[in-house]
């Protein structure tokens, strides 16, 4: 359905000074940030059509088309990341119409594929940030991208879109700042960690601080902790894909028996699966920019950072917004339930909604992987009312 948007190269902005710093929630403070961002089509002489889509966990500024090489990112910037992670979702004639829409995506803070992040260059030192890059929030990533919406012109929003963090994002930018979104596309997210959320995050984080190469974060210009942050990504990817999707991809793999003497043998082809997306992780990420992302997702405040005082009054000012809300039947990352509970409060609040259950055998990432399931309701909330 429809085309690509082709050939495309990633953008930078800078903002903030030593005499103007961005303030963090965390009540410290960076003296500049540069955000790594990509832009789709154009933006109307109003401003009134523009986008704002937020990436996924590990996901880039990368959204649609083909970007070959980023030499601010260098050789992180892998073969995977070479097509957008929803190119098939976003350009002409697609579900997000690039021939209608003005679509922008920009790397979190803290990430590492180019916008400000603990692998940058402190300003202050000369060096890598490393440990003394700050913790975050996720209102923190969102207010550095309303920077970005403010240098590009764009004063409101037609729509925030994003999967999974990245639709905790939507919701987060659509309660802070009702006035700045139309229309909040959250697929496949929540308004609270779960507790099973919260289980699995602090294991990633421990398995990367318990690498010996971590070195408090200071690994850069040395042997990084490649071994805890592979074994953080295969804690994490067993909740992105189905238990039926993982053996069927796995069943090709090849097993690997080349461990050392005494080590454990891998014996099934589920294990060979696993272990090579960790490893084929370790050459695309930085394990800094994954624990502030844990960090960001474990320590979630929708409602404080609100300014709420609970959950029954936190869309209270949202009802001139529409909401088009996702769920997976076979989502165990964010199970089903949590967009019950999400539209349960859009209820309490009188906010209007579109609820959408897609069927899908491919878990979480089916919202990466499925854009036909996903098209005609993104079609229908962007360009109709509900």
């Amino acid at each position: 359905m429809g085309d690509s948007v082709g050939l495309v190269e990633t953008q930078f902005f800078t903002f903030g000074s030593a005499d103007d710093p961005f303030v963090l929630h965390c009540d410290t403070e960076l003296a500049e940030v540069t955000l790594a961002y990509e832009t789709y089509g154009s933006l109307d002489a109003d401003g009134s059509n523009a986008i704002l889509l937020f990436h996924a966990l590990s996901g880039s500024q990368h959204a649609a088309g083909y970007n070959p090489a980023i030499p601010e990112v260098g050789e992180r910037w892998t073969e995977e990341n070479h097509v957008g992670w929803w190119d098939g979702f976003v350009g002409p004639g697609r579900a997000i119409d690039t021939d209608r829409f003005f679509v922008v995506c920009a790397n979190y803070l803290g990430g590492c594929y180019g916008s400000t992040g603990p692998a940058s260059v402190n300003p202050a030192t000369g060096r890598p940030y490393g440990h003394d890059f700050p913790w975050l929030c996720f209102a923190d990533m969102v207010d550095s991208q309303l920077r970005l919406l403010e240098h590009l012109g764009i004063d409101k929003l037609h729509a925030a879109i994003g999967g999974s963090t990245g639709g905790v994002m939507v919701l987060s930018l659509a309660t802070r700042y009702p006035d700045k979104v139309d229309i909040a596309i959250p697929i496949s997210a929540g308004v609270q960690t779960t507790a099973l959320q919260r289980i699995h995050n602090f294991e990633q984080i421990n398995a990367i601080q318990n690498d010996a190469r971590f070195s408090s974060g200071d690994y850069y210009g040395g042997p990084g902790p490649d071994g805890g942050l592979a074994l953080a990504r295969m804690i994490g990817h067993k909740t992105f894909v189905s238990l039926q999707a993982l053996w069927q991809r796995a069943r090709d793999e090849v097993i690997d028996q080349e461990d050392g003497a005494g080590m454990y043998r891998l014996n099934n082809p589920l294990e060979s699966y696993m272990r090579h997306q960790g490893e084929k992780f370790v050459a695309r990420f930085d394990a800094n920019s994954y624990l502030r992302i844990m960090h960001a997702w474990n320590t979630y405040d929708l409602v404080g950072e609100a300014g709420r005082d609970d959950l029954g009054d936190l869309f209270i000012d949202c009802k001139h917004q529409r909401y088009m809300v996702f769920s997976i039947d076979s989502d165990v990352c964010f199970y089903p339930e949590e967009q019950e509970e999400l539209v349960r409060y859009l209820e309490v609040a009188d906010v209007p909604y579109r609820w959408v259950t897609v069927h899908s055998d491919k878990g979480h990432d089916s919202f990466l992987l499925e854009p036909s399931l996903y098209y005609p309701h993104l079609v229908d909330t962007l360009t109709n009312a509900l």
